[in-house]
C-alpha cells in the first residue's frame, strides 16, 4: 500500500508535512506557528498496487498547541 498526501497545487509554498509512502507515517518538516495557522487539514490517500489499483481516502486534522501560553 502506498500513502500520499493529496493537496492542491500551490506555487512557492512549502508543505509543512511529509508522509512515508510505505508506512503512512506523517512527519513535520520544520516549525509551525500557532498564530499563523491553528489547524492543518491533510487529505490522505492509501492506494494498493493491484490492477486496477484500489484506494481509500481520509482527512487528517492536526491541531497546533501554543506551548508559550
Amino acid at each position: 500500500i502506498l500513502y500520499l498526501i493529496l493537496s492542491p497545487v500551490r506555487i512557492n509554498i512549502k508543505e509543512p508535512f511529509t508522509i512515508d509512502e510505505n508506512k503512512g507515517e506523517i512527519r513535520l518538516q520544520g516549525n509551525l506557528d500557532y498564530e499563523e495557522m491553528r489547524f492543518h487539514e491533510m487529505p490522505i490517500e492509501a492506494r494498493d498496487k493491484g490492477i486496477p489499483p484500489l484506494s481509500g481516502h481520509c482527512k487528517v486534522v492536526l491541531e497546533v498547541l501554543d506551548v508559550n501560553d
